[in-house]
């Protein structure tokens, strides 16, 4: 079947698009997200609490204050107690949150009245309150004999089925007067009639300065509470039904939401834009995604723009720009899910841009396990791509298949993501012709919207073996990641790879044979003392040379023998050799010393400190000339025996280095804990400390610690004079590297050691 013909996907991404914008408008417009919307903007709430101005103060009728009364309405005359005391603690302004619109006791009527013609400073509301009756509006103004000494607005609120207030008007219309809202008044700001905002909840109620009637009624309260302060004198008994549900909060006073909403707009000017920008942006990123048909590249498309409709409302609302996100939510997760499960329907074996079979239908062919594996790369296709319009890239992928089809018409071509395609071939057929001839198609450049197009292919080829498709494709690609990278047009998978991990599993075992066959050998690093500029020792290396690989890093080996706990028998051969050799080198050189590394597993060892003296007896050299650096110093920071181990070693008079010092968890009480008489810093901080300011900052101030706990630094990795003068600035006492010298036989280091012979890093 040719590549060509493969049936592509019915499903249009754009029709999935259209359908999907549609309900998310019908979505929108029904409020259908409302519930989902409240818990969002309430969550949202609660990453940006903060208090109230205290510029507003609540006279409540709480419980306690009717049962001082013991009646409900309260006679008109403790009303009048209440203005005239507040008036007379210098309040700025007072917001009578209770309704006065019928007669009571003429008495009672007159006195309120009397307080407040004296007050001046009163407003009295008139009852408009909008709810889930569609904006029925119920008028109940103040009374006439009221009204005259007073100003009036409105405690209209919008509530929904949850009795919360999401809207509050700015001022009503009341036949041909219009009349501020509560808010408003008290916040002294204008709005047109209609006109919402919507009152921000993340003020908390609880630092709304509050005090009961009963404590005004018996003047038991500071005056100075009330001075300069608008007041609101309202009921926040739950019994008396004038309660509203407080997103995040629960059920509270309508004054309190009357006050949240003053404080609103002392802040500032809300904004509300409803759900259509966050729709719009859902619908521009969803058509950026149907763009791309890579399924990673959707999810995180998809995946972020989510993340952003649910994070960024809470900076926006943090400053009063409210927008509602649940239609646009909608919009992401419909059309998340219906491409995704549209991906899981198709099975996952077909590419989504080309109608082409995909790497997952090659490995379901069983057929090629047979045949050989052919695996072409475009090298520069993400970055062709990333330039390409709409259906840019499809046009790209046809010529692609056509130049790799040709000859072979009816050829399966697999697709790949970045430009990666592959097929099966006969392993009888000569394939260095062919493919050279495919090679030569692409240097003609490829034409996407009258653009050319330089396509740079490798082809990598897998005759046939008996492991995995997935196996085996791996290694096409390698071997075409290869032929890139030599400079060829095509190459054979080479096997030498699959040997060498075999190499890596049997290294372990062999190296124990290589101690016993000699293939083990130890070479010395010199080290220079900086004030007397001669070579006072040198670190013992191990080095190993293969019979037939030749010489293996260290870093390979030695990791290795340590992760499996196969480090012992190599320490033992290691320090056998260079306490030997530390003993020809005294002979020479009185006082020359030896270092050596230790993994910290060996602390563990009982027996290591018996060896080590048996050793140094054997050979003669005082143990004041051997000094072991500690690798992996983070496996002791908690074990009280390597510290004891250390402390033993430190009594038959073996020196304590740390090595690798700054890489690892060292610290002050580290330091001091273990009983080491050098530091040495690791080799990175030395090389870049010319170049790093904090890197000479760390080798200057370690130096300094060092000096200060009464121990010597070595400083390893020294290549280059300007910073051999560098340490010696800074007081370094030892210095290691190439400058000083590489690793080298003991023979060669006797010869550098000989009193004939001047030793200095020049």
């Amino acid at each position: 079947m040719s590549s060509r013909k493969h049936d592509r996907p019915k499903e249009s991404p754009l029709k999935l698009l259209l359908w999907t914008a549609v309900a998310g408008l019908i979505f929108g417009l029904i409020q259908a997200g409302s519930l989902l919307e409240d818990l969002a903007r309430t969550a949202r709430n609660k990453s940006h609490v903060h208090r109230a101005s205290g510029d507003i103060v609540l006279i409540a009728i709480d419980d306690a204050s009717l049962r001082q009364v013991g009646r409900w309405p309260w006679p008109r005359r403790h009303y009048a107690d209440l203005i005239d005391r507040v008036t007379e603690s210098g309040a700025k302004s007072i917001f009578f949150d209770i309704m006065v619109s019928t007669k009571s006791d003429a008495e009672d009527d007159r006195r309120f009245a009397n307080a407040l013609k004296r007050s001046g400073l009163v407003t009295l509301p008139t009852q408009s309150r909008e709810g889930p009756d569609d904006g029925t509006v119920r008028d109940m103004p103040p009374l006439a004999m009221f009204a005259k000494h007073t100003k009036v607005a409105s405690i209209a609120v919008r509530y929904n089925y949850q009795n919360a207030v999401w809207d509050i008007p700015y001022a009503m219309r009341n036949g041909d007067s219009i009349l501020p809202s509560f808010p408003a008044a008290m916040a002294q700001v204008e709005g047109k009639p209609g006109e919402l905002f919507t009152p921000d909840y993340s003020i908390d109620p609880a630092s709304i300065p509050v005090i009961p009637a009963r404590n005004i009624l018996g003047n038991q309260f500071n005056p100075t509470m009330l001075r300069g302060k608008t007041v609101i004198i309202g009921t926040t008994s739950e019994t008396l039904n004038d309660t509203y549900f407080v997103p995040g909060t629960g059920k509270l006073g309508g004054p309190i939401v009357q006050i949240i909403g003053a404080e609103t707009l002392k802040a500032g000017h809300p904004m509300h834009f409803g759900w259509g920008p966050a729709f719009l942006l859902a619908l521009a990123v969803a058509f950026a995604a149907t763009l791309s048909k890579r399924a990673s590249i959707q999810n995180l498309v998809f995946g972020g723009t989510a993340l952003i409709l649910l994070i960024a409302p809470a900076f926006l609302e943090a400053n009063l720009i409210f927008v509602d996100i649940m239609p646009g939510m909608f919009v992401i997760v419909i059309l998340a899910g219906v491409m995704a499960w549209r991906r899981w329907r198709s099975g996952g074996l077909v590419n989504a841009i080309s109608g082409l079979p995909n790497l997952n239908a090659l490995l379901a062919n069983r057929e090629g396990r047979s045949q050989a594996l052919i695996a072409a790369r475009i090298l520069n296709f993400a970055e062709i791509v990333a330039t390409l319009p709409a259906d840019g890239e499809r046009q790209l992928i046809e010529q692609i298949v056509a130049r790799l089809s040709v000859g072979a018409p009816r050829r399966t071509l697999y697709q790949g993501d970045d430009g990666i395609f592959a097929w099966f071939e006969e392993s009888r057929q000569p394939f260095a012709n062919h493919i050279e001839a495919l090679y030569a198609l692409f240097r003609n450049p490829a034409r996407v919207a009258g653009a050319p197009l330089d396509l740079t292919i490798s082809f990598g080829v897998e005759i046939g073996s008996n492991r995995s498709l997935a196996n085996r494709l791996a290694s096409a690609l390698v071997a075409a990641e290869e032929a890139a990278h030599d400079g060829l047009k095509w190459k054979y998978h080479d096997p030498e790879t699959l040997q060498e991990a075999s190499w890596r599993l049997s290294m372990l075992s062999q190296l124990d044979e290589a101690v016993d066959k000699g293939e083990i050998w130890v070479a010395f690093q010199p080290k220079l003392d900086l004030k007397t500029n001669e070579v006072v020792g040198a670190e013992a290396l191990a080095r190993w040379t293969h019979p037939e690989k030749g010489p293996i890093a260290a870093t390979e080996f030695i990791a290795a023998a340590e992760q499996h706990d196969r480090i012992g028998k190599l320490t033992d051969f290691v320090l056998e050799q260079a306490i030997r050799a530390a003993a020809d080198l005294n002979k020479k050189r009185p006082g020359f010393g030896i270092a050596v590394n230790l993994s910290a597993k060996l602390l563990s060892d009982q027996g290591l400190t018996l060896r080590l003296a048996a050793m140094l007896a054997r050979h003669g050299l005082k143990s004041e000339y051997l000094t072991l650096e500690l690798t992996e110093t983070a496996a002791l920071s908690d074990s009280g025996a390597a510290i004891e181990m250390l402390a033993s070693l430190k009594e038959i008079g073996v020196g304590i280095s740390i090595d690798d010092y700054g890489t690892g968890l060292s610290t002050l009480d580290y330091l001091k804990k273990i009983p080491a008489s050098e530091i040495k810093i690791d080799q990175s901080f030395v090389k870049a400390m010319l170049d790093n300011r904090s890197d000479r900052l760390m080798v200057q101030s370690t130096i300094g610690l060092a000096h200060s706990l009464g121990r010597k630094v070595v400083a390893e990795g020294v290549e280059r004079r300007e910073t051999l003068d560098a340490l010696i600035e800074m007081g370094c006492d030892i210095a290691q590297g190439f400058i000083i010298g590489r690793p080298m036989s003991v023979e060669s280091l006797l010869k550098r050691i000989s009193p004939r012979r001047k030793s200095s890093a020049a």
